[in-house]
C-alpha cells in the first residue's frame, strides 16, 4: 500500500512516495510466542516435565496405590498435583522473563503494539494448558489399563468427561493465575514465589481461619478463590458455585489483571 503527499510548490513530477504496512497478523504474533517457549533449553525441558512427571505419577500409582483404589480418579489425582505446580510457573515465564531476560526492548520495538504482543501470550498459555492437561489426561487413562492389568484389577473409569472438563478448566485457571502474577510483577522470581504463597500458603491459613471462625465459614466461598476452583477439582458445580467463582475470579484475577496490564502498558521498558 502507497500514499502521496504533495510539497507546496511541487509539481506532479516531485510526488513523494511513502510506503505503509499492514500490521503484524495475530496468527504469526501467536506462532512467535509459542516458538519462544521452546527457543531454549530451559523453556524445553519446562514443558517436556509436564510429560515426564505425569507418567512418573502414573508409574508411582501403579507401584504404591491400594489395589482396591486403583482406578482413573487415583491416576487423575496423582497427576493433578504436579500439573499444579508446573503450569502456573509456564505462564509467569512467558510474560516475566521479557523482563528478567531483557528482551522485552526487542519485543516491543518489533511490536510497539504491547497489547497484542500480551494478548498472543495469553492464547499461547491457555493453549498450553489444555493441551497439557490433555496429554496428561491421556498418560493417566494409558496408566489406569496397564496399571490393572499388572495388578489384577477390574478396569474403572470413574471420571466423566464433565468432570474431566472441569479440571482441565481448573488448571487453566491457576496458569491464568501465574500469568496476571507475570504481568502485575514482571520479575520471574517475584511472581513465581508470590504464585506459591498463593497458591499453597493462604490456602491452609484460610482453612484454618474457617476451623475457628464462623463468619469466615461463612464468607469463605465468596472471598477466597483457592476455595471456590476447588470446586472444579470435586467434580460438582451448582449455579452457586459458577457464582462463587465468578466473584472471586473477578477479585482475584481479573481486577489484578487489570492494574497490571494498565501498568505494563504505560511502563518504560530497559
Amino acid at each position: 500500500m502507497t500514499t502521496t503527499t504533495l510539497t507546496p510548490g511541487s509539481t506532479t513530477s516531485q510526488v513523494a512516495t511513502r510506503r505503509t504496512h499492514s500490521p503484524i497478523p495475530m496468527s504469526r504474533l501467536v506462532a512467535v510466542e509459542a516458538r519462544k517457549s521452546f527457543d531454549t533449553r530451559s523453556g524445553v525441558w519446562l514443558l517436556a516435565s509436564i510429560g515426564i512427571l505425569s507418567v512418573i505419577a502414573t508409574a508411582a500409582t501403579v507401584a504404591f496405590a491400594p489395589a482396591s483404589q486403583l482406578d482413573y480418579e487415583a491416576f487423575a489425582t496423582a497427576i493433578g498435583f504436579p500439573m499444579a505446580v508446573v503450569l502456573p510457573v509456564i505462564a509467569v515465564l512467558s510474560v516475566a522473563s521479557e523482563w528478567s531476560q531483557r528482551t522485552g526492548l526487542t519485543s516491543f520495538t518489533l511490536v510497539p503494539h504491547r497489547g497484542r504482543v500480551i494478548t498472543a501470550k495469553l492464547v499461547v498459555t491457555v493453549a498450553v494448558g489444555v493441551g497439557s492437561m490433555l496429554l496428561a489426561a491421556a498418560i493417566g487413562a494409558l496408566g489406569n489399563v496397564i496399571g490393572t492389568a499388572i495388578r489384577g484389577t477390574d478396569l474403572v473409569w470413574n471420571v466423566s468427561a464433565t468432570e474431566l472438563a472441569y479440571i482441565v478448566i481448573g488448571n487453566v485457571l491457576g496458569m491464568l493465575v501465574g500469568f496476571m502474577l507475570g504481568v502485575l510483577l514482571r520479575s520471574s522470581a517475584a511472581a513465581i514465589v508470590g504464585y506459591f504463597v498463593f497458591g499453597f500458603v493462604l490456602p491452609p491459613l484460610s482453612m484454618l481461619l474457617a476451623s475457628s471462625q464462623h463468619w469466615w465459614e461463612r464468607a469463605q466461598p465468596w472471598v477466597d478463590f483457592n476455595y471456590a476452583q476447588g470446586n472444579l477439582f470435586n467434580g460438582s458445580m451448582s449455579g452457586e458455585h459458577w457464582t462463587q467463582l465468578g466473584v472471586t475470579g473477578l477479585v482475584w484475577l481479573v481486577l489484578p489483571l487489570a492494574v497490571g496490564l494498565r501498568m505494563l502498558l504505560r511502563s518504560e521498558v530497559k
